[in-house]
């Protein structure tokens, strides 16, 4: 496709199952996704599921949010799903007149962006942001991992792009016949995560002083983040050195009635957080554990490492990524031993947290979300077709690119 000029005007049509005000990382980037294109002079219309609660609730100042009735995923509850008719996405694309579209969930909502796109001829982008493979083993239905990569690489390589958190996520797409992929990597906010938030007061709950570790775990609570490992080295940890440790767990889920009912006694478990209190408790935390080996980046890893928190994490391809080296510490998946292992020597060689937390703070402030919004809508702006050539015919270079796709959906 022939590269437009800068100064064409971006409209940037987003499709995905999951956005504010729902919580999770996926539609935390993606509303900051919203944010720099507009401060960038684009324009953006998001469309999405609604709210189960409130179906007109939505963030900041988007052009237009189409808010689409969904049901809740039978596999997955937390996830609800939408299939909205194709002539009023049509008729909204019409509308709007998108430059590009982008795809960020790959069901009901990004299937009628997949759609749209092809029909109207606008550039198609797809993101890949959640191991839905690796979800399906941790509930039971691991016989769906190889028809679900079919389904992942039909729908991916439909596209011009497959934009990915890390390249760790990359080696394993290509292995698994996806083309085109490409690095969309994540940043964090130093006014909202820095050691400055660091909190006595919090601190004082958990009746922690200079000599204890406060040994945290931050995020969903969902079996799939690997809550049972956390569960067991803080119960080990809890029968070896009660005095030495406490423990500090925010977050909310549908693992929440376990978490609670394992804990050991004395741990903080504080729900859900935001704002000034989600720093605090990063900030106030002196090692986060992190334990999934389902999450594609983790954006806790950076907000622990930007409030100086060094991580224990499983050793998986995106986490040791973040950590390596000497950013923290990398530990076998699933063992619990493990991690309680690394906490106990970080108990005895102080020295060690010291020079990780050096490392996890240079670490945070290379990765500037002005450098990343910068290089992904650089690449949008390559692909981006105006709208009043969408008609033209489509270009030998993309009839190659949708051969190499198809070729590849069907060899593998």
């Amino acid at each position: 496709m022939t590269a437009v000029s800068d100064t064409t005007p971006l409209r940037l049509a987003l499709f995905t199952d999951t956005f504010a005000p729902q919580v999770n990382g996926v539609a935390r980037t993606l509303a900051r996704l919203v944010d720099a294109v507009q401060e960038r002079g684009g324009a953006v219309r998001v469309f999405t599921v609604a709210d189960e609660d409130d179906p007109a609730t939505g963030p900041g100042p988007v052009d237009l949010i189409e808010r689409f009735p969904g049901r809740r995923f039978w596999a997955y509850p937390q996830l609800r799903l939408a299939w909205p008719a194709r002539r009023d996405v049509r008729r909204q694309l019409e509308e709007f007149q998108p430059t590009i579209v982008h795809a960020a969930t790959e069901f009901g909502i990004g299937l009628a962006g997949r759609a749209m796109a092809r029909d109207l001829h606008v550039p198609f982008v797809t993101s890949y942001h959640t191991s839905f493979t690796a979800y399906a083993e941790h509930y039971g239905l691991g016989m769906l991992a190889e028809p679900g990569w079919h389904y992942l690489r039909w729908f991916h390589n439909s596209g011009l792009r497959t934009y990915c958190p890390t390249q760790a996520i990359i080696r394993e797409l290509d292995a698994h016949g996806f083309v085109e992929c490409r690095e969309w990597s994540r940043g964090v906010d130093p006014e909202r995560f820095s050691p400055r938030y660091r909190s006595n007061e919090l601190r004082s709950r958990l009746q922690a002083d200079d000599d204890t570790l406060v040994v945290s775990y931050i995020g969903r609570l969902g079996v799939e983040k690997g809550l049972d490992v956390v569960l067991d080295c803080m119960r080990q940890l809890h029968a070896s050195c009660p005095e030495r440790v406490r423990f500090l767990i925010v977050g909310d889920g549908p693992y929440e009635d376990a978490v609670r009912a394992s804990a050991p006694a004395g741990s903080l478990i504080t729900g859900r957080l935001d704002g000034q209190a989600l720093s605090e408790a990063f900030a106030s935390s002196d090692v986060l554990l992190f334990p999934s080996t389902t999450d594609t980046f983790g954006n806790v890893l950076l907000e622990a490492m930007a409030s100086g928190t060094p991580v224990i994490g499983a050793d998986v391809g995106p986490t040791r990524e973040q950590l390596a080296p000497d950013r923290g510490w990398l530990v076998t998946p699933g063992d619990a031993r493990a991690f309680t292992d690394t906490v106990l020597h970080l108990l005895a060689h102080p020295s060690a947290r010291v020079t990780a937390r050096g490392n996890a703070l240079a670490f945070a402030a290379s990765k500037r979300w002005d450098v990343i919004w910068d290089a992904l809508i650089d690449d949008y702006r390559l692909l981006q077709r105006p709208w009043a050539a969408r008609e033209e015919s489509t270009t030998p270079s993309q009839s190659s690119r949708r051969s190499r796709a198809d070729s590849a959906t069907i060899s593998r």
